[in-house]
């Protein structure tokens, strides 16, 4: 099943399941209960927003082992996290805005996102899964320059624009061996399965609950496989993962104050 968020015609937002070239909208949240109501809207007429709003992004570094290599890093013994700002947030078709008054490159990092169902705290590894709603795709966008320049990962990772999620929330796959891909105008720079992560879904959702409580809602983005690279203004990015769909976002000038 493909949940996702929405804004009609007029104005009104609203959640539904994508169905074929249309949305059925539902009453009430799919992280509890919900149901199908007679509201069909054409794809097409409607504004997909993103599909659910976290109160946090658990991000995760260096999760494919040729992502590391390709940043001459050494292989983390344990799971690498750090977080990303609701603010960061935006959906599909949404700009991501190019923050030039602070950095010069800006790279983009696709990612498979997995959703949190529920309230999560100290979770066993084996039951990791009953947690999770479902996934979608995810653009860890960073300002490279400032990553290095920081250490820690907060700027750079935190922008306003620069976590694009979506389009959808599926329910209905595993994250065991997914194809996922990045491509910039078109051309393929991303491609890797999710089988190649170092640390599995199951162990990512543990991991973290350990940490911190994750709530509904609350998205980990998984990590990101090799092939990064800079973005520029009016350049089009695309992830797409395999059951999901295609995340598509421009790249666009921040606005004149």
């Amino acid at each position: 099943m493909k949940f996702l968020r929405f804004q009609d015609k007029n104005g009104r937002v609203g959640s539904g399941i994508l169905d074929g070239e249309s949305v059925v909208e539902i009453e009430g949240s799919f992280f509890n209960d919900y149901r199908e109501t007679p509201r069909k809207h054409p794809l097409g007429e409607v504004r997909i927003l993103p599909p659910c709003l976290p109160s946090k992004i658990v991000a995760v570094g260096l999760n494919y082992r040729d992502h590391a290599e390709e940043l001459k890093k050494e292989i983390p013994e344990e799971p690498l996290l750090f977080l990303k700002p609701s603010t960061a947030v935006i959906g599909y078709g949404d700009s991501i805005i190019y923050p030039s008054h602070m950095s010069s490159r800006v790279d983009y990092e696709g990612e498979l996102a997995v959703v949190i169902k529920k309230e999560a705290r100290f979770v066993k590894e084996s039951e990791a899964l009953n947690y999770v709603l479902g996934y979608t795709c995810i653009n860890d966008v960073t300002a490279r320059d400032l990553q290095v320049k920081d250490v820690q990962y907060t700027r750079a990772k935190g922008f306003d624009t620069f976590a694009p999620i979506g389009p959808v929330i599926e329910t209905e796959i595993s994250p065991e061996d997914l194809e996922i891909s990045t491509f910039l105008n078109g051309e393929r720079k991303q491609h890797s399965r999710t089988s190649s992560l170092i640390f599995s879904v199951p162990k990512l959702i543990s991991f973290i609950s350990h940490v911190m409580t994750l709530l509904p809602g609350d998205i980990i983005a998984t990590g990101t496989p090799s092939g990064i690279g800079p973005m520029k203004v009016g350049d089009t990015v695309e992830v797409r993962i395999e059951g999901i769909g295609v995340l598509k976002n421009q790249v666009a000038h921040r606005e004149a104050r």
